[in-house]
């Protein structure tokens, strides 16, 4: 397992990758992302769609949508919400401000194309027809619900949201397998979906679901359309997420871990090889 201040070198290193990629790889390798979370949306919608229990409907969703995440992390897709912990790299002096927005910007992009492609292709697939449409009403109504919510609710759950997002990805560095990645992502996400915090990126699919939804099956949503989607859900859902990822748990811990912290000039590799040495006498 790797340690803490690992974790927080490692991914130092990682948002420099990040950062270097060119444009279009950055917008494709974020719809795969965006498919991703989308596949997962869908998927959550419906295993809990006839449980008439509102509570263990909830724990069934919360439990299926970190294949989402699961996903991303193993696929090497990019995730906007993830990627807010490239402030590391701008903490350090290693990635420029603008290059890191370039990032966040592209990203973005890719991952609402391609959580709105899943939602498309869901929705004019006829996919909602399951359970005689219950699952159309379930996906309108879901939408109806987030944008119902207050900008200030709506930003301050995007801040919960992304801290356990951001402690999922940080979570999964820690493990060495692709097991240990799998279950220490899962506990987070799991949390913020049973506790009905806000995520960008799944917003995204259930916003654009609920609104192809609604004209594909003519379900009445006067107050869904995609302003409102837009401006009273995705907007504070978003500045939420990067308040809550970049600005609280990735600056926390490039405080905590890297901030005249000794030995960060040492690589890893080096440092674990003075350790091996070390213990051979």
């Amino acid at each position: 397992m790797h340690s803490p201040i690992e974790i927080a070198r490692n991914y130092v290193e990682i948002g420099i990758h990040k950062v270097r990629l060119s444009a279009i790889k950055m917008i494709v390798l974020g719809i795969l992302a965006g498919m991703f979370i989308g596949f997962a949306g869908i998927a959550s919608t419906t295993v809990a769609v006839t449980i008439e229990n509102p509570s263990v409907a909830r724990l069934l969703s919360a439990c299926v949508f970190p294949a989402g995440m699961a996903m991303v992390l193993i696929s090497g897709s990019e995730l906007f919400t993830g990627n807010n912990l490239i402030i590391l790299s701008v903490l350090e002096k290693k990635v420029k401000i603008r290059e890191m927005l370039k990032n966040w910007a592209c990203v973005f992009l890719g991952n609402f194309i391609g959580a709105t492609f899943v939602a498309a292709l869901v929705v004019y697939g006829h996919t909602p027809d399951l359970f005689s449409g219950r699952l159309a009403e379930n996906i309108v109504g879901s939408a109806v619900n987030r944008v119902g919510l207050s900008f200030s609710d709506s930003f301050i759950r995007g801040i919960l949201c992304n801290i356990l997002v951001c402690i999922a990805v940080w979570a999964s560095f820690a493990a060495k397998k692709v097991s240990g990645k799998l279950l220490m992502s899962f506990w987070p996400v799991m949390l913020f979906v049973l506790c009905g915090f806000e995520h960008s990126i799944a917003d995204i699919y259930f916003g654009m679901a609920g609104i192809f939804a609604k004209l594909e099956y003519g379900i009445v949503a006067d107050s869904l359309n995609f302003g409102s989607f837009l401006f009273k859900n995705l907007l504070p859902v978003t500045l939420g997420n990067i308040v809550g990822g970049a600005g609280i748990v990735g600056i926390g811990y490039w405080f905590v871990y890297l901030h005249h912290t000794p030995g960060y000039a040492m690589p890893i590799e080096k440092e674990q090889e003075e350790i091996d040495i070390a213990e051979e006498y």
